[in-house]
């Protein structure tokens, strides 16, 4: 899928966008709340070959978010955890610092959103976002998520605990 809105330009993530995915999944801003980092462009191949297992055995799809003209990579965003059995995805999403703040996630959200339930056939999508995160939970609450629960204590991060809410979107009927 490519997708265009009025400023972004959703396409592929393609092996050219590398330096990209390591600036920001190397960006203590961006891994502050991201469950992924890498130390180097090598290690980043990491975070390349799952953007490709995920087309390839079909739990999801991450896209590039650029501008319109291709020019300038302002992040990344997709579905992952997909299961057709239940009709369910987990969708996430991160930009580089220079462009946060400029409603680029609330443009191409929806974006991510309708392929999900539209090509995808969806019926429920999930963000799941670190309790601390504020910025984000505001975020997918603009967006229409409705917040669920929180999960306490449920995953180990730099050496502690962390909760996590689980919010909520289902297909329009």
């Amino acid at each position: 899928m490519e997708s265009l809105t009025e400023r972004l330009l959703l396409r592929k993530i393609t092996i050219a966008d590398k330096p990209w995915i390591y600036q920001g999944l190397s960006h203590e801003d961006v891994i502050k709340y991201y469950g992924v980092s890498y130390d180097s462009l090598e290690a980043t191949q990491v975070q390349m070959d799952w953007f490709e297992s995920l087309e390839r055995e079909g739990t999801g799809i991450w896209w590039a978010i650029c501008s319109t003209d291709n020019n300038t990579f302002y992040g990344a965003g997709g579905l992952n955890s997909l299961s057709e059995k239940h009709r369910k995805a987990e969708v996430g999403f991160w930009l580089l610092p220079e462009h946060q703040g400029k409603g680029i996630m609330t443009e191409a959200m929806p974006l991510i959103l309708e392929y999900g339930f539209r090509k995808l056939q969806l019926h429920r999508i999930e963000g799941i976002v670190e309790s601390e995160n504020e910025a984000c939970k505001k975020a997918v609450e603009k967006l229409g998520f409705t917040y669920e629960g929180t999960m306490r204590e449920c995953e180990i991060k730099n050496g502690r605990f962390i909760n996590l809410d689980i919010y909520a979107m289902f297909a329009q009927l």
